[in-house]
């Protein structure tokens, strides 16, 4: 059975004990427990949000890649070059794709009654999105760095800077949702 969809006032926010997708319940002296349906619209009011600045990052570099292929130095470019740029924009088209598909669902899916299955299939494509974006960036990065710094070292340099999004972007939210796992464990015990 889905959630059936309804609006959130206006005004309304989050409050105290409502942080991350699954909030456990308030404890006491904090705000009320979420029903399924607050949770729902709470969660779907997230995904926009965060969708927003995802697209807006990848829209600007996507456009830029797609700005090189006409610069002269394009012409330049060895047949590695030239195919680390054919992936960075393919990378990116699928990842500016990934990130705005939760709108094209959330048009066809609006008033279906589906608001939990929209959230969870955006969730999803927002994910692959941000790893398909990672990539993006990695191959932009080594596409200019190659052309920078001599020898291995651009090749380094990517490989640091992608293990830096790897820890940020999904080693340190899984860490902390572990932790938090485990501290929920404990107080249940």
């Amino acid at each position: 059975m889905t959630i059936t969809e309804r609006s959130v006032e206006p005004g309304s926010t989050d409050g105290p004990g409502r942080g991350g997708h699954d909030s456990p319940p308030a404890t006491p002296g904090t705000d009320a427990p979420e029903t399924a349906q607050e949770r729902v619209n709470r969660r779907w009011n997230e995904v926009l949000q965060e969708t927003r600045v995802a697209q807006t990052g990848v829209q600007i570099l996507f456009g830029f890649l797609l700005s090189v292929a006409f610069t002269p130095l394009f012409r330049e470019l060895g047949t590695l070059d030239r195919g680390i740029y054919v992936a960075t924009v393919v990378l990116g088209a699928s990842a500016t794709g990934s990130l705005i598909a939760p709108v094209s669902i959330h048009r066809f899916l609006s008033g279906q009654r589906m608001k939990d299955e929209m959230v969870e299939a955006a969730g999803r494509l927002m994910m692959c999105g941000m790893v398909l974006l990672a990539l993006t960036i990695g191959c932009t990065l080594l596409l200019i760095l190659r052309f920078v710094v001599p020898g291995v070292l651009a090749e380094i340099l990517v490989g640091g800077v992608m293990l830096w999004f790897g820890l940020c972007w999904y080693v340190l939210p899984l860490h902390l949702r572990r932790r938090a796992e485990r501290r929920s464990r404990t107080q249940d015990a």
